[in-house]
């Protein structure tokens, strides 16, 4: 079932141009306000989302540079074994040696995975020190602030979040969330549902490139371009009526010294990894429990992509996320299947979704499909995450907690409805544009 390169441009990627309108619709119905619908800035963002797309993909030394992250992440890997070897000894921390052992394929998954969210997070934190991630993500933003206009503190926030996690990039601009509009805070939190973190950008690369050799040219494509759909989505929920800020953003989050960076950077990475251990725990056992009772229910065969003849909690995210992948471009007799990803994602966390769909064998899913997949469970938009936004956000601005509750909701539709219209612009496009660079 597996395929190299789709045959030629069909129904599926006309049907994802048709997406883009039944996206953009929904968000309309979710409108605060119908009658105030932002056309110029949600059409700029499907140009700017189409041009990001073409212009990674389609120019030749820009492509090649994408492809050439596989590399560098070859080493990260390779480093962070170097430090995990040391710490937990040649057998855990070597890949080679723990399979032996054990007799089957497979890391470890919190020894030998998530320490490679240590060494980004410390990295990530020198460059910022440096100021090579901060002129990158100054570049962006004067791209959204001029183009979408944005104003200058939601502008950073949202270039950001290309790089960082959801309760990072707003750091940036904590002295102004106090005097944002409410559709600036949707903004900003909605951003940092539809993007992926960079501490953990290396670990779905590690996951997914066995069955998508070109996924880091994928997930640093969908970062950037379901920027400029969250900012669309959330102004058609909460269209712009107050006065924007025109302030020009200080950043917020200094380190003292490169060797403060690097050990802030190290600490925040075992943040991460505990909370994403935990996460993980608790997603997967619910998962099985779900299961164990759903499982006495008896369903017809044709129900399910695996032909299970037994009710599942992927059975049923399936059927509620199968029309969103199908508007998306996916053929119809892979939509039960991708939406099963796209509602572990949802419903659990999209680690969870990743591991899943890393596990899928490659005969079981086309390689466009799993890369419109791959883009539509980009990204932080599940129950869990709401949580951790919305106290994240609090600690930095208690006074507008009522305005991050009220937004909850809307954030995580905008989010999930982000990456959608990424996977729809993609899914419209040749896949040949995309096969050529893997």
């Amino acid at each position: 079932m597996n395929e190299t390169v789709a045959p030629a441009w069909g129904w599926d990627n006309a049907r994802a141009i048709l997406g883009l309108f039944v996206i953009v619709g929904i968000s309309w119905l979710l409108s605060e306000n119908k009658k105030k619908f932002p056309l110029v800035i949600t059409l700029g963002a499907i140009v700017m989302m189409y041009a990001f797309t073409l212009l990674l993909f389609g120019v030749p030394f820009i492509r090649s540079g994408l492809n050439a992250v596989n590399d560098g992440i070859n080493v990260l890997i390779d480093a962070t074994r170097e430090g995990t070897k040391f710490v937990f000894g040649p057998v855990i921390g070597d890949q080679g040696a723990w399979e032996k052992l054990v007799g089957a394929p497979g890391p470890i998954f919190i020894f030998q995975l998530l320490p490679l969210i240590i060494v980004i997070g410390s990295l990530s934190a020198i460059l910022w020190h440096w100021g090579i991630l901060k002129i990158i993500t100054r570049g962006f933003a004067i791209i959204f602030q001029r183009t979408m206009g944005m104003g200058g503190p939601t502008s950073l926030s949202v270039a950001a979040n290309i790089f960082m996690g959801q309760t990072e990039a707003p750091l940036l601009i904590k002295p102004y969330l106090k005097t944002m509009t409410r559709s600036e805070l949707l903004i900003v939190m909605a951003t940092g549902f539809a993007t992926i973190a960079g501490s953990v950008l290396v670990v779905y690369v590690t996951l997914l490139r066995p069955t998508l050799p070109a996924i880091a040219a994928h997930l640093i494509t969908v970062s950037i371009t379901a920027s400029p759909a969250a900012v669309a989505l959330s102004l058609i929920m909460v269209p712009e009526t107050g006065q924007i800020s025109q302030a020009s953003a200080n950043s917020d989050f200094k380190y003292h010294s490169t060797m403060d960076a690097f050990a802030t950077g190290a600490t925040d990475g075992i943040a991460i990894i505990w909370n994403i251990a935990t996460m993980l725990i608790a997603a997967l056992a619910l998962v099985y429990i779900a299961n164990a009772i759903l499982g006495v229910i008896p369903v017809p065969a044709e129900w399910s992509s695996d032909h299970s003849t037994h009710l599942s909690l992927n059975m049923i995210l399936g059927w509620l996320f199968a029309p969103l992948m199908y508007v998306a471009g996916v053929p119809a007799n892979e939509t039960l299947l991708a939406g099963q990803f796209v509602g572990q994602k949802t419903v659990f966390t999209e680690f969870v979704a990743f591991i899943n769909l890393g596990a899928l064998p490659a005969e079981a899913m086309t390689e466009r499909t799993r890369t419109l997949v791959t883009y539509a469970i980009a990204g932080f938009a599940n129950f869990g995450s709401m949580g951790i936004l919305i106290g994240g956000l609090s600690i930095m601005c208690p006074e507008r907690r009522p305005d991050f509750l009220a937004l909850a909701w809307k954030t995580l539709f905008a989010g999930t409805l982000a990456t959608i219209l990424a996977a729809c612009v993609v899914g419209s496009l040749p896949y040949s544009l995309f096969a050529s660079a893997s």
